[in-house]
């Protein structure tokens, strides 16, 4: 069996990460997207046709021609042309039955799994707010037709964009959206006027990564996930742990520090002395915690230092990223609302009582920042000493 990831898209919504990246390689608990969804169909299929686009050579580096068992063939989606005309750029190595899925959500086998039973299927997650979403219509357990974000409520069976289908949807001519786009979505509501479609629901999990924030809720359920200790690096006298660890070959957690709840640390780390490290955290490879830091609940990913004596938390911190002593992330509004932050000229509700920041790549802070909630600073960026940043900086 044969599966399709959609991963060519540009991910504007969660600058400013992918203004360096394409955003299936953004990390949940120190694994890309993409990694991590190659994992789940191990077993399942033997080959993946990944359709490409934006800065399309980091995954074809990153990944080569093999994952493990599976044979990985890219296909380049050079124009934007929505997720149908992405499919049928595959029209040509397809052979029978194949998987669909966004290359920008996360999917567990046991879903995808129960999806392969049937000859054709969807995976649907039950929502208490179906307007956000592309909604499953269904007639007898069979779909019936998708109808996007609805106003009305017609059904809480949200599309997760992961299908199973075979070569009868290349027949199927859909037009144009408003925006001048074929969509995947037509495609199969046509589809479903000829043939039974089944409708799996998520019984695991699924993550949408649609906002950068999506990243924090993802990586604390998998960080929380950790059955058991794995400890590669070295652990000093007088640190206390007080959970699950993942400690990566060639690190070190130092004399004084104190983890509470699970924790992922990469390879080649230094933690310490006396930090404070708390669940829901994972911390990416060559990345440094000092002297008297606390971090709690956030992504720090590979190369990234926190010297001395700062708070991070609920946030995402790229790559090669220094922060200067005494930086301080706000994560909580003196009103206790949810915290906003800007997307693409528009003030978002982040449905998060608690976020800190979102930091791009290669970004210095001077000592003593102190950071608004919800605020973001793009890749290269610096900060003064001393500077409050209440806007994001570009």
């Amino acid at each position: 069996m044969q599966a399709v990831i959609l991963a060519a898209g540009q991910g504007t919504r969660t600058y400013p990460l992918t203004l360096t990246r394409p955003k299936p390689l953004l990390a949940v608990a120190n694994k890309t997207l993409l990694e991590h969804n190659l994992e789940q169909l191990q077993g399942i299929v033997d080959e993946v046709i990944v359709i490409v686009g934006y800065k399309k050579e980091m995954i074809m580096e990153r990944f080569g021609n093999y994952f493990g068992r599976l044979k990985i063939r890219y296909v380049e989606q050079k124009e934007q042309l929505g997720t149908g005309h992405a499919i049928m750029l595959a029209k040509d190595f397809i052979k029978d039955r194949f998987i669909v899925m966004m290359g920008d959500d996360l999917y567990s086998a046991k879903d995808i799994k129960n999806c392969v039973k049937h000859d054709l299927c969807v995976l649907a997650q039950k929502v208490d707010n179906p307007e956000r979403f592309g909604v499953f219509v269904l007639k007898e357990d069979f779909v019936e037709k998708i109808i996007e974000k609805p106003k009305k409520f017609v059904s809480d069976l949200a599309n997760t964009g992961m299908y199973v289908l075979d070569r009868k949807i290349f027949d199927i001519d859909v037009k144009k959206t408003e925006r001048g786009e074929f969509e995947i979505t037509d495609i199969i509501t046509e589809l479903a006027k000829i043939e039974k479609i089944s409708c799996e629901k998520v019984r695991d999990y699924w993550f949408a990564i649609g906002y950068p924030w999506h990243l924090l809720d993802a990586n604390k359920f998998f960080v929380d996930r950790l059955r058991k200790s794995v400890r590669k690096g070295r652990i000093e006298r007088n640190v206390h742990i007080h959970g699950k660890i993942i400690l990566g070959k060639g690190s070190v957690i130092l004399s004084g520090t104190y983890i509470e709840g699970n924790v992922i640390i990469g390879e080649n780390c230094k933690i310490g002395p006396n930090s404070y490290l708390r669940g829901g955290t994972s911390i990416g490879n060559g990345c440094r915690i000092g002297q008297a830091v606390e971090v709690k609940n956030i992504i720090l990913m590979n190369g990234s230092k926190i010297p001395h004596l700062s708070y991070i938390g609920d946030s995402v911190i790229g790559e090669n990223v220094n922060l200067g002593a005494g930086t301080i992330t706000g994560n909580l509004r003196h009103d206790n609302a949810n915290v906003k932050s800007m997307v693409k000229g528009k003030l978002i509700d982040s449905e998060r009582r608690k976020f800190g920041t979102i930091i791009g790549d290669d970004v210095h802070t001077g000592v003593d920042t102190q950071i608004y909630p919800g605020r973001k600073i793009w890749p290269g960026k610096m900060t003064v000493p001393g500077e409050v940043i209440r806007k994001d900086i570009k």
